[in-house]
């Protein structure tokens, strides 16, 4: 091969290498276990502990992309949701990537679409969270259905300190998780919180030691995961309405989505276990 070849492909390679996009998100199906591989749990890792896990634009696209096809795939009935290291879940969102935005490029670009289609996801999402979980890492942490908290975990939206206010939903899902007050303080101030005051005021489901955070995850998601999974799909959906909908029109919501599982060979088996007393084996439909 003569030094002009050698010099033309080492330059194919470098272009190649420019044009796939580093992956910033990693997944494992079925998540790995203490004792061994968790059947029907995903695991879900955002990759850029350099810059504390960022949301980057192209990490929350390789995110949504990865949850859908988690979503869609039958050997797979709850994830864990979780940031590489240590020190954050997700610091929130790339401040380099968004300063030099304007009005117009977030609206035509419309990347905070991807937001909503990651609250769409049916199956259970478990958040693991050691560390920071700021701004869009706090907006990302209450997409998900449950979080498992480390006793290092932090929580706030400071987006104010920057000039701006939270943009995917900090507003909205803090204030429905916490209340006003509560919501309106950290909003304005952009002051963090601890786990503990986290869970006390309801906004995650559990603490744990910080090393214990993603093996309390996993064991959370392969409890649901064990669960007959239509009716995990039709309980989920039905307490999501829950924030959504006046009482009347939820509770009309939860009995037409409790009669329809009556039409599932899980329900017969369900009932028909706990009458033999065995355990039951779901089949999922």
């Amino acid at each position: 091969m003569t030094d002009t070849t050698s010099r033309a492909r080492a330059r194919q390679r470098r272009a190649g290498d420019r044009a796939e996009p580093r992956r910033f998100v990693r997944v494992s199906l079925p998540a790995p276990g203490d004792d061994g591989p968790l059947d029907g749990v995903g695991l879900v890792v955002l990759d850029r502990p350099e810059v504390l896990n960022a949301l980057d634009f192209e990490l929350i696209a390789q995110l949504t992309d990865a949850l859908e096809a988690l979503d869609r795939d039958p050997a797979c009935r709850a994830n864990v949701l979780t940031g590489a290291g240590d020190r954050a879940f997700a610091a929130g969102a790339d401040i380099r990537e968004l300063a030099g935005q304007s009005p117009t490029s977030l609206t035509l670009d419309d990347h905070f679409h991807r937001w909503e289609r990651i609250k769409r996801i049916r199956k259970p999402i478990v958040a693991a969270v050691r560390g920071f979980a700021l701004g869009g890492g706090c907006e990302l942490a209450m997409t998900c259905d449950l979080i498992v908290a480390g006793e290092d975990a932090q929580f706030g939206q400071p987006e104010i300190k920057l000039g701006v206010m939270p943009g995917a939903g900090g507003t909205q899902r803090l204030t429905r998780a916490i209340g006003k007050a509560k919501a309106m303080e950290l909003v304005l101030t952009g002051r963090t919180m601890s786990a503990r005051e986290a869970e006390a005021h309801g906004l995650v489901t559990t603490v744990v030691p910080a090393e214990a955070t993603l093996p309390a995850a996993l064991e959370l998601a392969a409890r649901i995961a064990a669960m007959p999974p239509v009716a995990v799909l039709a309980a989920k959906a039905s307490v999501n309405r829950a924030e959504e909908l006046p009482l009347e029109a939820g509770l009309e919501f939860e009995r037409r989505t409790f009669y329809l599982l009556f039409d599932t060979d899980d329900q017969k088996e369900g009932m028909a276990a706990f009458m033999e007393k065995r355990r039951p084996t779901w089949r999922g439909r």
